[in-house]
C-alpha cells in the first residue's frame, strides 16, 4: 500500500491527475468527484496543474478533502490511546496572510440543525460565539516539523497524517477519509502540502521545483499507527521503545537523529527522507583576550528547531569568558576537535541560568542575522555560579562602562539573583489555581465596517506621505481610543461588543501658528477632552488639543533652560478627573507642570534637579500620586512625592529602561528594556518598616527587592528571529487597568508578535506565563481595553483591530510562524469570510486607519 501510495504521488508530480475543489463546508457536504487530466508525462503537464490549484491568489482555499474524522492519536500516552475530535469533518489547505505560508485547516461539519442547536447550548452555557471557533475547526502551520503524510491501508482506508507538535513525543493527528474519497483525491492533497512545505522553507513559487527537490518533504519511515484504540503487542512495544528515545532526545549527538528507512518491502521503494537537525554554524574569529573572567567545563547542546529540543554536541566543551578591550567581553566555546561558536557578551544573548538543572542557556547571532539557541550543562553548581558571575560581570561592565568591584556587594547580587530562571518550575498549592482558558480564535471580533463583499480595491490602507501608525493612547473615561498616524490623529470607538469602530479622523495637527507637526508624545487629559502633545523639534514647550474640535489651542512653554523629555500624568487615573497638573522630566530633574500658572508652567517649588546626569527616560505613578522614574542607566528611583530624594533606589541590571508603569496600589513596578521586561515588588515583607511601600519607606540595605526578569524562553527568542530576522525590541509594557481592577496581566510586543504574561503564573513559578498572538506586520503600539484584561487594542502600521486576549496561543513552533489574520483569525466557521480592520474608501476622513 505504501509502494502504490508513493507511485500515485509521483504521478501527480508528473501532472497525470489533479482534484480542484474549493469549497468551504458549513453543514455535511457532498463529495466532489476529481477532475482528470492528460496521462502525458510533461514538464509542462506539471506547470499547468500547479498554476491550477495555486494560481487563483484571490481563493483563501486550495484544495479540500470535504468528508472525513479528525482523531488524535497518543499511541506513547498514559492518557488515552486515541480520541474522536471531529466525528464529521473536512481537510482543507489554505493561504494566510503571509507569502510562502499555508495551512493545513480541519474544520467541523454539522448536520442539518445540529449546528444551530449546538448553539444555543454554548449560549446557556455563556460561551461567546465570538470565542467559539476553536471547537470547529483547528489549524495547522504546513512545515516540515509535521511529518505530513498519507498512507491506504488494506482494505482501502485512507488516512492524512501529521505530528501533534505542543503534545506528548509520539503523538499524531489522524484525518480518516470517508470512503467515498477518492485514492488520487487523497495523494493529490499530500503533493499540494508538498508544494506548500516547499515554498515555506524556500521562501519562493513552487513552479519550478523538481521531483527531487520534493522528496525531502515524503515522510515515510514508519507506518501510521491505527486510529483504533485497540493497538497490537507489536505496537506498544515499538511505542515503549520510542518514548525511551524521545526522552533521551538531549543526550542524542545530531548524527543519532537520522531517521531509518522501513524494512518492510512494501515501503522499501518508497521515497525516504533523513531527519535534519539544526546544525551549528561555523565559530567566529576568536579576538585576542587580555583577562579571564570565567572559564568552565560543560556539556554543550543546540536547540533543534525541528524537534524543538536541545541536542547534544559536545560532551565536554571549555566555556571562557575573557575581557577583549576597552568595555568589550567575548564569550568563546571550544571542544578537543573544533572550536563551537564564539560571540561578543552583550545583553542580546539573554542569559537564563537555572541552577536546579545546572544549565545555562542562551542565544547566538551570526553575521547574517540568524539566531540559535544554546545550553550548556555544567557538572556542578560550584562551577555554575563561577561562570555566571564571570558572565554577568562582564554583561555588567559592557553596559554600564564601570568595573564591577565598584559596584555595592547588595547591587552584584541584586543583578545576579535578575537573571536566574524563576519561572522554571510548577509551584502547586500557592493561592487559588487558576484554570487554564482554552486559546481560541477571535474571529468575531472585528470592525463593525467589515464588509464580506468589499474588494480589495475598495480597500485604503497606506498614506501616499508613507507615514503609517506610531502612537496608541486608550480613553479612560470615554470609550475611544486614538492612533497618531505622522500629523493626524484617527479616533476609534469601542463598540458593547469589543469590537473598534472609525469614529473620525483629525487631519492636522499644527501649532496655534499654523505650523505641521508629528506628535513624539501624546496623552489624555482632564476627563479625556484634551490630549498633551510633544513636538520633537520643541523640547521646551507643550501643546494642548481640544479634542472635541480636533485643533491645537494652547502652547505651554514649560522652562526657557530645562527641556522636557517625558511626561506622565499626576495620578494613575488623573485623566478620569479634572486635574490640570502633570509631571515633566528632563534628562536630570523631575518636576510638575502646571497650565494655569502664567509663563512658564514648570512649578519651581516642586522641581528636583539633580547635579549628575541621571538620564531619566520613563515615569509612572500610582493612584495615590506616588512616583516611579527609570533611567537609560537601568535604575528606578521610588517618590511618595515631589521635590524630595528618593525613598528608595533599585540598582541597574545594565539596559536602558525604555518603558514604566506601575500597579494603582504601588505594590508592583513594571519596567520595560529591549530585550527583557523587570518586575519589582514593591511591598517590604521584613523589618521595621514591613507592610510599607517603597514608595512610602526606604528598603534596609540588606534587603532590596528580588527582582523577576520577564524574558522570553532562548529557544522562543531564536525561533522569533528565525521567522522574522529582526532582533528583540520590546514595546514599553503596561499592566491591565481600572478604578475597581486589579492587575492581573502584563502586554508587550516586540515586531509582529504581542505577548501576555499572566500575573498568577508569574507568581506561582509558572514555567510558562506567556502566550503570544503573531501578526504579519510589526506592532507598533498596543495596550488592553480599560478596565478589561480580556481585549487588546493593537495597532499595526496601518491597521488598527481590538483583540481577545483568549485568542493568544502557548508558543509553539505553529504559533510562532503562522501570522494572524487582522480583524479575524479564525476564518471559516460561523464567521466565514474575509475578516479586516481595514477601512473602505467611503469610511476614511482624509487619511486611512
Amino acid at each position: 500500500m505504501l509502494k502504490r501510495r508513493v507511485i500515485m504521488v509521483i504521478a501527480i508530480l508528473r501532472g497525470q491527475q489533479s482534484p480542484l475543489v474549493d469549497v468551504k463546508p458549513r453543514r455535511k457536504p457532498q463529495i466532489v468527484m476529481s477532475v482528470a487530466w492528460s496521462p502525458i508525462k510533461t514538464q509542462k503537464q506539471d506547470t499547468i496543474m500547479t498554476k491550477f490549484l495555486f494560481g487563483d491568489g484571490s481563493k483563501e482555499s486550495i484544495i479540500e478533502i470535504p468528508q472525513g474524522q479528525l482523531y488524535l492519536v497518543r499511541p506513547l500516552s498514559p492518557k488515552g490511546y486515541s480520541e474522536l475530535i471531529f466525528k464529521d469533518a473536512a481537510a482543507t489547505i489554505r493561504r494566510t496572510g503571509q507569502e510562502f505560508q499555508y495551512q493545513l485547516v480541519i474544520q467541523r461539519a454539522y448536520e442539518e440543525g445540529e449546528e444551530e442547536l449546538l448553539a444555543e447550548e454554548d449560549g446557556e452555557d455563556g460561551i461567546s460565539e465570538n470565542l467559539g471557533t476553536e471547537k470547529d475547526e483547528k489549524t495547522f502551520l504546513l512545515d516540515q516539523g509535521l511529518h505530513f503524510r498519507s498512507e491506504i491501508r488494506e482494505g482501502g482506508e485512507k488516512v492524512l497524517a501529521w505530528r501533534d507538535l505542543s503534545g506528548d513525543p509520539g503523538d499524531l493527528f489522524e484525518f480518516v477519509c470517508d470512503a467515498s474519497v477518492p485514492a488520487g483525491e487523497v495523494a493529490t492533497f499530500e503533493m499540494v502540502a508538498m508544494k506548500c512545505q516547499y515554498e515555506r522553507k524556500y521562501r519562493k513559487p513552487n513552479e519550478n521545483a523538481r521531483e527531487e527537490d520534493l522528496k525531502q518533504f515524503s515522510f515515510t519511515e514508519q507506518p501510521i499507527p491505527s486510529a483504533n484504540p485497540v493497538a497490537s503487542p507489536a505496537l506498544k512495544a515499538s511505542a515503549k521503545s520510542n518514548l525511551v528515545k524521545a526522552k533521551e532526545v538531549t543526550n542524542t549527538s545530531p548524527s543519532d537523529k537520522q531517521v531509518a528507512p522501513s524494512h518492510s518491502s512494501k515501503s522499501s521503494k518508497a521515497l525516504v527522507r533523513e531527519a535534519t537537525p539544526t546544525m551549528a554554524p561555523p565559530s567566529a574569529v576568536h579576538p585576542v583576550g587580555t583577562e579571564i573572567l570565567a572559564k568552565e567545563t560543560a556539556e554543550l547542546h543546540l536547540f533543534d528547531f525541528e524537534s524543538g529540543a536541545f541536542i547534544l554536541q559536545d560532551r565536554s566543551v571549555s566555556a571562557t569568558v575573557s575581557e577583549i578591550g576597552t568595555w568589550q567581553y567575548w564569550m568563546q566555546i571550544t571542544g578537543e576537535e573544533r572550536e563551537w561558536l564564539g560571540q561578543p557578551v552583550v545583553a542580546d544573548i539573554n542569559p537564563v541560568f537555572n541552577f536546579e538543572y545546572l544549565s545555562f542557556i542562551f542565544n547566538h547571532y551570526t553575521e547574517d542575522g540568524s539566531a540559535y539557541s544554546w545550553l550548556l550543562r555544567f557538572k556542578t553548581q560550584e562551577m555554575e555560579e563561577r561562570f555566571q558571575q564571570g558572565l554577568m560581570q562582564a554583561l555588567w561592565e559592557q553596559l554600564n562602562e564601570t568595573k564591577w568591584r565598584k559596584a555595592k556587594e547588595d547591587d552584584r547580587q541584586y543583578v545576579l539573583d535578575a537573571f536566574e530562571d524563576l519561572t522554571i518550575e510548577d509551584t502547586t498549592n500557592q493561592g487559588e489555581e487558576e484554570e487554564d482558558v482554552e486559546e481560541v480564535e477571535d474571529g468575531g471580533q472585528r470592525s463593525e465596517h467589515y464588509d464580506s463583499d468589499e474588494s480589495e480595491d475598495d480597500v485604503v490602507t497606506r498614506d501616499d506621505d508613507g507615514n503609517v501608525n506610531s502612537q496608541l493612547a486608550v480613553g479612560y473615561k470615554h470609550d475611544r481610543s486614538f492612533v497618531v498616524r505622522g500629523s493626524k490623529i484617527g479616533v476609534f470607538r469601542h463598540t458593547p461588543n469589543n469590537n473598534l469602530e472609525f469614529s473620525t479622523n483629525i487631519s492636522k495637527v499644527e501649532t496655534p501658528n499654523g505650523k505641521l507637526f508629528s506628535p513624539k508624545k501624546v496623552m489624555l487629559h482632564a476627563e479625556d477632552t484634551n490630549m498633551i502633545l510633544q513636538n520633537e523639534n520643541d523640547p521646551h514647550s507643550l501643546y494642548r488639543m481640544d479634542l472635541e474640535y480636533g485643533k491645537v489651542v494652547d502652547e505651554w512653554k514649560v522652562h526657557d533652560d530645562i527641556p522636557v523629555n517625558t511626561f506622565a500624568p499626576e495620578k494613575k487615573f488623573s485623566q478620569m478627573t479634572g486635574e490640570q497638573t502633570f509631571l515633566g522630566l528632563s534628562r536630570n530633574a523631575l518636576y510638575r507642570i502646571d497650565p494655569r500658572v502664567s509663563g512658564n508652567k514648570l512649578v519651581d517649588s516642586e522641581l528636583k534637579q539633580y547635579v549628575s546626569k541621571n538620564d531619566f527616560s520613563a515615569a509612572a505613578t500610582t493612584e495615590k500620586g506616588y512616583i516611579a522614574v527609570a533611567s537609560n542607566k537601568g535604575d528606578i528611583r521610588m517618590f511618595d512625592r515631589l521635590g524630595i530624594n528618593a525613598k528608595t533606589h533599585i540598582p541597574a541590571l545594565g539596559e536602558p529602561i525604555i518603558g514604566l508603569d506601575v500597579s494603582a496600589d504601588g505594590r508592583w513596578v513594571l519596567a520595560t528594556c529591549r530585550t527583557y521586561l523587570l518586575l519589582i515588588d514593591a511591598l517590604q515583607k521584613e523589618g521595621k518598616n514591613e507592610g510599607k511601600l517603597g514608595f512610602e519607606k526606604a528598603f534596609a540595605k540588606d534587603s532590596k527587592p528580588q527582582p523577576r526578569r520577564l524574558g522570553l524562553q532562548p529557544s522562543h527568542v531564536a525561533q522569533f528571529q528565525h521567522e522574522t530576522k529582526s532582533a528583540l525590541s520590546f514595546t514599553p509594557a503596561r499592566f491591565n487597568t481600572g478604578l475597581d481592577d486589579k492587575e492581573t496581566s502584563i502586554i508587550t510586543a516586540t515586531g509582529p508578535f504581542i505577548i501576555t504574561w499572566n500575573m498568577k503564573k508569574v507568581m506561582a513559578g509558572r514555567k510558562d506565563p506567556y502566550t503570544i498572538k503573531r501578526y504579519a506586520e510589526e506592532v507598533k503600539a498596543d495596550d488592553f481595553k480599560y478596565g478589561s484584561d480580556k481585549n487588546v487594542i493593537v495597532a499595526l502600521p496601518n491597521e488598527v483591530n481590538m483583540v481577545a486576549k483568549q485568542s493568544f496561543k502557548k508558543p509553539t513552533r505553529d504559533s510562532i510562524a503562522t501570522p494572524a489574520r487582522v480583524g479575524g483569525g479564525g476564518g471559516g466557521g460561523r464567521n466565514s469570510g474575509r475578516l479586516s480592520s481595514r477601512l473602505g474608501r467611503d469610511e476614511i476622513v482624509n487619511s486611512p486607519y
